[in-house]
């Protein structure tokens, strides 16, 4: 091995190790947390003060056994994340443990964070260069809740707990726990066959919240599409409408550099970008934002979706809200999108030297 080799085959056994603990001790924290709250009936995030409850799955689990169920999925989870370092099960105890273990990462990255993580990002550049000049006027105290915490934390603990999965089930199907190669070359899995399918998933992810900010940007050019004209009087008079607005740029500037995933701007900084200019877009910096991009875009509309309210004609059934009904797609396509361009990035692998 030549000595860069060597570093990224330490920096990969590295990171790949580290996943594991990781999982388990951020996993074991917040459910020692939840059993606290079950011993002593206070701290539970998602209970009857939590005001996103109703909007997301979790209304269907009972306040008073929440703190239990939390408590012991995250606890056993941790354990299976220890558990994922040492042990290589095969057969029907595999498939259990995977299937768990996989069954508890959808449900901490996808359900809890609901749409208020989502939300969240969007209105975090308003919220941020707006603070100094008091707008817009929320209080602050109302948007980062204990509840906004939890989910958060619920997010980060399914992404750990999926990357730990999936080095251990790699790795006990005879795979690469780093790249996943196995020797067999799998087709699809090419740079030649991604740039094929990825390119349907990029124009996909990138058409559907493009689509979501054409409805804001029609109530800020006071168009009332979707909504009766007295709702848009009433955005205009509150200044809802320029919250709305925001969402829809983020929306916009998020579909812009989806494309960048079958650019070649996404693979080499443009000439404009002084400093930058012609070097090589690092492949984190595309993959990473658009993987959590991908896993709250599902989360938020699986939470949509899940509300009844949402299929009554002039709620989600509307201008304005059919476009929520496509947000799981998207974060299919996006995630979909993103793994293409991983695959025709990666080059060789500095773990087990395959590529």
């Amino acid at each position: 091995m030549t000595n860069v080799a060597v570093l990224e085959h330490r920096d990969t056994s590295r990171r790949t190790g580290l996943l594991a603990p990781l999982a388990a001790g951020w996993l074991g924290l917040w459910g020692l947390l939840a059993l606290v709250a079950a011993s002593t009936g206070t701290g539970y995030p998602f209970g009857a003060d939590d005001p996103h409850r109703n909007s997301t799955l979790l209304r269907l689990l009972p306040t008073e056994a929440g703190p239990q169920f939390f408590a012991g999925m995250l606890l056993s989870a941790a354990a299976l994340a220890l558990v994922s370092r040492t042990t290589a099960p095969t057969g029907p105890l595999r498939v259990l443990l995977l299937g768990y273990g996989w069954a508890v990462a959808v449900v901490l990255a996808m359900v809890v964070p609901g749409m208020q993580v989502l939300a969240l990002l969007g209105y975090a550049p308003m919220l941020l260069l707006g603070a100094p000049f008091g707008w817009p006027p929320v209080d602050y105290a109302d948007v980062f809740t204990w509840a906004l915490a939890a989910r958060v934390a619920a997010m980060a603990g399914g992404v750990l707990l999926s990357g730990a999965l999936l080095g251990w089930q790699r790795r006990t199907a005879g795979s690469c726990a780093g790249c996943g190669r196995n020797g067999a070359g799998r087709g699809w899995t090419t740079p030649a066959a991604a740039a094929r399918w990825g390119r349907w998933a990029v124009w996909v992810a990138a058409v559907i919240p493009f689509g979501y900010a054409l409805t804001r940007f029609a109530w800020l050019a006071g168009i009332p599409l979707g909504i009766s004209r007295d709702d848009l009087a009433e955005l205009w008079e509150n200044g809802a409408v320029w919250a709305g607005a925001g969402l829809g740029a983020f929306a916009t500037v998020g579909s812009v550099l989806t494309l960048g995933l079958v650019q070649r701007w996404g693979e080499r900084f443009p000439r404009w970008m002084v400093g930058l200019a012609g070097r090589r877009v690092p492949v984190r910096l595309a993959v990473v934002p658009a993987t959590v991009v991908a896993v709250l875009a599902t989360a938020a509309g699986l939470s949509a979706v899940s509300v009844p309210a949402f299929w009554e004609p002039d709620r989600g059934l509307s201008a304005a809200g059919a476009p929520l009904m496509f947000f799981p797609l998207w974060g299919l396509a996006l995630g979909a999108a993103t793994y293409a361009y991983h695959l025709r990035r990666r080059g060789g692998c500095g773990r087990c030297g395959q590529g």
